[in-house]
């Protein structure tokens, strides 16, 4: 698979472009019971990430692609298949290579959807 299937992209969890840390991706979101949101990210072209911080943990797994996890100037490469967990109230950014599709969750909300 080369994308999320069609179920998880309906158009009212489209995450807005003003909570895209990076560039050239397009991403779904889903809100838990307690708060807490997973997001569903595909990133088609090679890109940075903003480096940002959040009040809440953030877990997220590669399903396709790279995403090198930029944090205190280490380099992370976080390939298919691999997780990486952040705790909240550390700086992170990335550099997502083209056709990178990852899986977040978040222990807050994190993304906005876009409006309609």
């Amino acid at each position: 698979m080369d994308d999320f299937p069609d179920f998880m992209k309906h158009p009212a969890n489209k995450i807005a472009v003003s909570s895209q840390a990076t560039p050239g991706v397009e991403g779904y979101v889903f809100d838990g019971v307690g708060g807490n949101q997973m997001a569903f990210w595909t990133c088609r072209e090679t890109a940075a990430s903003a480096p940002h911080v959040h009040d809440y943990d953030e877990y997220f797994v590669v399903v396709q692609g790279c995403y090198t996890l930029i944090i205190d100037g280490r380099r992370i490469p976080v390939r298919a298949g691999e997780e990486y967990f952040i705790p909240k109230g550390v700086w992170h950014g990335g550099e997502p290579v083209a056709g990178t599709r990852t899986i977040h969750a978040f222990g807050g909300r994190r993304a906005e959807r876009t409006r309609r």
